[in-house]
């Protein structure tokens, strides 16, 4: 979105890592990881284009603003309250030049009204992000999103729609909505499931994919009509954390392991092809060995087709901050590893069961050793041969085989001509 704004301005993006006059940084700050990934993408630009204006935003200019201020040839520092409107707070391009030290602009209120965004967000894949929501009320213990992106607030209808047409206008065939905790997204007497069925009356969208949902955001009512739908995916990501009660409690999630479980067969009932993916925290405070056991067992039990792993990283402000019974980093750096393996064996078994089925695959730009690769409605990625499909094109493929955690077919109808155009 910042993107486009900036492209409209007369900006040219350029790759990362090649010469520029601006970096605009969006930060996370989820993990202490990612706060130093921007700590570095700052200093290895500055290394190419010593001259480059800096400006960060996002997360971690929200909520760790002091110590980016520390840090050397950052020029502006921009929170949540005032991101969308970084542009505007840029000197003019021919003006851009480093500063003695960075421009502040932050708040820590952030509205909680619901809101709108400027222009539309474009990118250069195939699959389109259309944020809907933002801020989340849940307060689980680990996570500091409260904190860097406010109370839970929903994006405008007709805000949403108007982007959703636009985008697919430009040819996009997946609109993949995002946001922090998108299954409360509530606005003009439209929750998730009305806001749904509007954009599938969208003629030339093929194709819509809820992104990560929380499990107590998913009624019975939205199952159903995912399961019907003819351009609802047929996919969940559920995050499930632990697969241990007493860990969940701790981390303050509002199932048990019992209620995630039932909605899991709840959901397969429905979709016996739904892609299923999680993420599972490593190293929580208080996981013991039967702890982390238990979320094994769970993990193996349920019909994951991948699960993401983090580690714990303690979080400043957080609830779980002030827990004890650490967990030793090289007991939680085996336990990801025990887990990654998990995930591995689990992708293959549910590739294999895609074997001799025909699916529909929306494809990708690039190649890699030959064959181009797409994602099913259940996000199984395929591979075909390059030369007979286009990037954006959609294509019947019949799975004949698995190998190098892809699964490889062949075509069954003819080339769809229509056409994608990625702007950037």
């Amino acid at each position: 979105m910042l993107a486009d704004t900036l492209a409209r301005q007369g900006y040219q993006v350029v790759e990362f890592g090649k010469e520029t006059d601006l970096l605009v940084l969006n930060t996370c700050s989820v993990t202490e990881n990612a706060e130093k990934d921007c700590r570095y993408a700052v200093r290895k630009t500055l290394r190419h284009s010593p001259h480059a204006f800096v400006a960060v935003t996002g997360c971690y200019a929200q909520t760790g603003a002091t110590q980016l201020q520390k840090v050397p040839g950052i020029d502006l520092i921009v929170g949540t309250q005032f991101k969308m409107n970084l542009p505007d707070y840029l000197p003019s391009p021919a003006n851009l030049r480093k500063q003695p030290e960075p421009e502040l602009r932050h708040s820590r209120t952030i509205d909680r009204e619901d809101f709108v965004l400027p222009g539309t967000a474009y990118s250069d894949s195939t699959r389109a992000l259309l944020k809907i929501q933002d801020g989340c009320d849940f307060m689980c213990s680990f996570c500091l999103i409260p904190f860097a992106r406010g109370r839970e607030r929903s994006r405008t209808a007709d805000d949403v729609l108007r982007e959703a047409r636009e985008l697919a206008a430009h040819g996009y065939r997946e609109l993949v909505l995002t946001g922090v905790n998108i299954g409360r997204y509530s606005h003009g007497g439209l929750g998730l499931l009305e806001l749904l069925r509007e954009l599938e009356a969208i003629p030339d969208v093929t194709r819509i994919r809820i992104s990560s949902i929380e499990p107590t955001t998913v009624p019975t009512s939205l199952l159903e009509h995912m399961a019907a739908s003819t351009k609802l995916c047929h996919y969940l990501h559920l995050p499930l954390q632990s697969g241990d009660d007493g860990i969940l409690k701790a981390m303050n999630r509002r199932y048990d392991i019992q209620e995630y479980e039932e909605l899991v067969e709840q959901a397969r009932a429905l979709m016996p092809d739904l892609g299923l993916g999680t993420d599972l925290m490593v190293g929580f405070p208080g996981e013991d060995e039967q702890a982390f056991a238990n979320t094994v067992r769970t993990a193996e039990r349920l019909p994951f087709s991948y699960f993401h792993v983090f580690s714990y990283s303690s979080r400043p402000g957080t609830a779980a901050l002030r827990l004890e019974d650490r967990i030793q980093p090289a007991v939680i750096r085996q336990r990801s590893r025990t887990l990654a393996e998990l995930s591995r064996a689990k992708t293959l078994t549910f590739y294999q069961q895609q074997i001799g089925r025909t699916v529909s695959v929306l494809f990708e730009q690039g190649e890699r050793d030959g064959f181009r690769t797409g994602t099913t409605a259940n996000f199984t990625r395929v591979a075909v041969a390059v030369e007979s499909v286009s990037a954006g094109a959609m294509h019947d493929v019949t799975v004949t085989g698995i190998m190098d955690g892809l699964a490889y077919g062949h075509l069954v109808t003819p080339p769809d001509t229509r056409s994608y155009r990625p702007l950037l």
